[in-house]
């Protein structure tokens, strides 16, 4: 068994072992992370020989941290990140280089168009009828995005939103609200196959899945870090959120939306953010949680995105793409039937 397993913001772990009886034997932990003293990697080794081979992440991650001696000291890796290449070796677990990716950047849709092409492009990457991407999203409206499972009238200020020309659209993935204001929000979404993400928890696939993008915002002078369980941020303040769903077609959506600019009072009268949502995090506004990209780098939206492509080409190798005349009538079908109900968006009053 092989498996490998990039720690987002930090070091290669790769682990190489047999599986005698439903055992693990032979474990050969590897990787250009450091290590003290040389004889913890004795001990990482030998924590994992014996295992069950059907030990979950957690089961491993206990094993190892009850086997390393007090003085160890792990540096770009972790107990956690060794486990999580171990239970990817015991899956069709695959890699970014595995792919030929493309990237689809075309002209504005209706947010609830773009809403429907996220599960038409990831059902259709999951089935295999799609090269896995990434999407980046033009707007020529506003709308508040709600998550999933989110109540509108508990997220959502009608008034606020009737007031500045917000619409109204509920997204298939969980997560908070996020006001999309035209021209002010850097969004895309990543279609990608399961087995990319095989052997990761949710927790685990988020950072993964981002590593990318703070890449490429550190390429642009913003310290970029990802928080669990999904948001980018950096010294100055939350830049945005990340939410994502796993089709039964085997494809998963991964999208983030970044603000460019904000205009916080705005943001305010439109969403309802309650003090309990903000309770944990340390201030006493909400309008004071996030800080844009405009301000930290001063370049233009369209600038910040030709950049993260660049990064993401240069990371994978990506090619130019588009959204086929046939995946955009199916979205505008699945809008119909779907995303612009009321049903849809009031399946949570």
């Amino acid at each position: 068994m092989h498996g490998e397993y990039k720690v987002p913001g930090g070091k290669l772990v790769v682990v190489d072992f047999d599986v005698n009886d439903g055992v693990i034997r032979n474990p050969r932990v590897a990787g250009d992370f450091f290590l003290e003293p040389d004889e913890a990697l004795g001990d990482i080794d030998a924590a994992l020989d014996g295992l069950s081979a059907a030990s979950d992440a957690k089961q491993i991650t206990a094993a190892i941290t009850a086997g390393l001696r007090h003085d160890t000291v792990m540096l770009g890796f972790s107990a956690e990140a060794i486990a999580v290449a171990v239970r990817r070796a015991m899956t069709d677990a695959t890699s970014w280089a595995d792919y030929e990716w493309e990237i689809v950047h075309d002209s504005a849709v209706p947010p609830r168009t773009h809403l429907a092409l996220d599960e038409v492009l990831a059902t259709r990457v999951g089935e295999g009828r799609r090269k896995p991407t990434l999407r980046f999203w033009e707007w020529d409206e506003s709308a508040v995005v709600i998550g999933s499972f989110q109540s509108v009238k508990n997220e959502v200020d009608p008034e606020g939103a009737e007031k500045y020309g917000f619409d109204v659209v509920r997204r298939i993935s969980g997560g908070g609200a996020m006001m999309m204001e035209r021209g002010n929000v850097v969004t895309y979404s990543l279609y990608v196959p399961g087995e990319l993400v095989q052997g990761m928890s949710f927790a685990d696939s988020y950072a993964y899945l981002d590593d990318w993008v703070l890449q490429g915002l550190r390429a642009i002078g913003i310290e970029a870090t990802y928080q669990p369980l999904n948001d980018i941020a950096s010294p100055l303040g939350k830049i945005g959120g990340a939410a994502q769903k796993r089709l039964g077609s085997g494809g998963v959506l991964h999208h983030v939306t970044m603000a460019y600019d904000l205009d916080n009072e705005k943001m305010l009268e439109v969403l309802r953010i309650g003090r309990e949502k903000i309770s944990d995090k340390g201030i006493a506004s909400a309008a004071k949680r996030v800080d844009p990209l405009r301000s930290q780098t001063g370049l233009s939206r369209a600038a910040i995105i030709e950049s993260l492509k660049q990064t993401f080409t240069s990371l994978y190798g990506a090619t130019p793409g588009t959204v086929s005349a046939d995946e955009l009538a199916e979205a505008e079908a699945l809008v119909e039937s779907k995303f612009s109900t009321r049903e849809w968006l009031e399946r949570v009053p």
